[in-house]
């Protein structure tokens, strides 16, 4: 198990934080994405790998005035 936005989530082992996006429906969208407090570069995403009990953070951009 992993946590993600502070709530639990299953994860298939030997997934990458690429994977997890699309896992989780965020593929299309812009964001940034925080594992155990350190900010993972938007070049990292397809071999930075996700381990049991990693706090990731993600956050999107919502327009709007």
């Amino acid at each position: 198990m992993i946590y993600v936005n502070g709530e639990l989530v299953e994860y298939e082992g030997n997934m990458t934080i690429a994977s997890l996006l699309v896992h989780l429906g965020f593929a299309k969208q812009i964001c940034a994405v925080e594992v155990n407090n350190s900010l993972v570069p938007h070049t990292e995403r397809k071999t930075f790998n996700v381990h049991e009990g990693d706090k990731i953070e993600i956050v999107s951009i919502v327009g709007g005035g």
